[in-house]
């Protein structure tokens, strides 16, 4: 299936997850291109959007390769050989100022919502590998939620069956055998920038209800 947009890639999956409308939920956007994908989702289902402000921890001797995550309140590694705490630590306050910096320009800097108790709908634009959203869950599940689910519009066999057994529900709309790629199922896949985040985020609030 290719979208025409992130947009339209919210509505059809905002269907899929009509039974959540009546929970108290959060749905928790994979910055940025997951941003839009989750507006159209909350505008539907009449959900809380927040910005999911976790940022993956690199091994030092490959940054791409995630061996944890950090918030801005809790942090998850693996251990490894060779890898100090003293570069963890300065990881985690290096993220840390990082979300801390994207909190105050998208969410105009107001607490994030505390999940205990609370069913997160983790949402983005699509999943490739899955690694970075491992680490991902391991940091929300510190924050107690009663569950967690992911909820994207295209994902990559492996991914599917890599995250499946890490959630309550995954929910996906297209599992391409063949997967080249996020952009590839996109029509229209231009990088989302910071302004739009700050707009869908002001659309939301502006919104009666």
């Amino acid at each position: 299936m290719i979208f025409a947009n992130r947009s339209e890639a919210g509505t059809i999956l905002a269907a899929k997850l009509w039974k959540y409308r009546e929970e108290d939920a959060v749905l928790m956007a994979i910055p940025r291109g997951g941003v839009p994908v989750a507006f159209e989702i909350a505008k539907s289902l009449g959900l809380p959007m927040e910005l999911a402000l976790i940022k993956k921890i690199g091994h030092p001797n490959n940054k791409e390769y995630a061996i944890g995550a950090a918030s801005l309140t809790d942090y998850f590694i693996v251990p490894f050989e060779k890898v100090s705490q003293d570069y963890v630590t300065a990881e985690v306050q290096r993220i840390r100022k990082r979300l801390d910096e994207m909190r105050s320009k998208f969410m105009g800097g107001k607490e994030v919502k505390d999940i205990k108790g609370k069913t997160v709908i983790v949402v983005d634009d699509g999943i490739a590998t899955g690694n970075t959203l491992m680490a991902t869950l391991q940091v929300l599940r510190k924050g107690n939620p009663s569950k967690i689910v992911i909820a994207v519009p295209v994902a990559s066999t492996n991914a599917v069956r890599k995250l499946k057994p890490e959630t309550d529900e995954l929910i996906c709309i297209s599992v391409p055998e063949e997967f080249y790629g996020v952009g590839a199922f996109y029509k229209d896949f231009d990088q989302v920038s910071d302004e739009e985040v700050i707009e869908y985020f002001r659309m939301l609030q502006s919104m009666p209800g």
